[in-house]
């Protein structure tokens, strides 16, 4: 990446936004932004049109497996999409501008609501892997402040975060997944840096503190969400018993065939969520 391409500045962002709307022919209602593994969901897209990263001034390719990074808008159910099939993180080495770009472009589009997901290591016991998890708060323990620095345009300088997750919407997924027949039940996820998966002493930690599941994503997005005035939605894809949880030692390639189990159920609840969802949106 070259210093040129560093950051995504306001009207840089701008553009990135002028530029989905241009192809798609509409404005998006829904950002859906898919974790790692998870990619399944772009391709139930209707009519789609795809925008890659690399298309998008300020956007360099993301460089971590499994995220092919691209912008598919389209329609599913009936609801004016983007999907974003990958993420950039902080791990990777890039700054905030970076990381938050894509929500950021989202919402530049016209998208008020962001749905995240991820992958994460389940630390409470019930959430084993194959299984879902319904974000409804997380615990920051990247140590970094991702909105640290000049306010970007258009957002908070102190955004609200006594509750992160938007209330009406948990309570419309927790009705999709009733519906659907999947269980969906809540936690508190922890952010850490990465790309290490954690220790056990550091699962413990997580836990003492409240964590339920851990991963390496999620929080400085949805900080830039609410801080631009977007009502945000997250669901974890429970991929691997965190460290000194399971007989196992955690893989990368055991994480990715769960997240390929897990990515299907939450397709499902997502195209079953998705219309009561929009209709929400004020």
């Amino acid at each position: 990446m070259t210093a040129a391409r560093a950051e995504a500045g306001a009207a840089q962002i701008a553009e990135c936004g002028r530029i989905l709307v241009e192809r798609a022919g509409f404005r998006p209602r829904v950002h859906l932004i898919l974790g790692s593994g998870l990619g399944g969901l772009a391709a139930r897209v209707r009519d789609p049109v795809t925008v890659t990263f690399g298309d998008l001034p300020g956007f360099p390719d993301t460089s971590v497996e499994s995220h092919a990074g691209e912008f598919v808008l389209g329609h599913i159910a009936g609801v004016p999409v983007v999907v974003q099939s990958g993420r950039f993180h902080v791990y990777e080495g890039y700054g905030s501008g970076i990381v938050l770009a894509p929500v950021r472009t989202g919402r530049a589009a016209g998208a008020r609501i962001v749905v995240l997901t991820n992958a994460a290591g389940g630390i409470r016991s019930d959430l084993v892997p194959g299984s879902l998890m319904l974000v409804d708060d997380h615990l920051n323990a990247m140590f970094r402040a991702p909105l640290a620095g000049p306010t970007h345009e258009h957002e908070e300088r102190f955004p609200d975060m006594s509750r992160p997750y938007d209330p009406a919407l948990l309570s419309l997924a927790e009705a999709a997944a009733l519906e659907a027949g999947i269980a969906l039940p809540r936690g508190v996820y922890g952010a850490v840096h990465g790309p290490s998966f954690e220790t056990p002493a550091e699962v413990r930690a997580l836990r003492t503190a409240g964590a339920d599941a851990v991963g390496m994503s999620t929080v400085p997005e949805v900080l830039a969400a609410r801080a631009g005035g977007q009502r945000a939605l997250a669901i974890s894809a429970i991929t691997n018993r965190a460290a000194g949880l399971g007989l196992e030692p955690v893989d990368h390639t055991a994480v990715m065939t769960y997240a390929s189990v897990a990515g299907r159920t939450l397709e499902s609840l997502l195209e079953t969520l998705l219309p009561s969802m929009a209709t929400s949106v004020k």
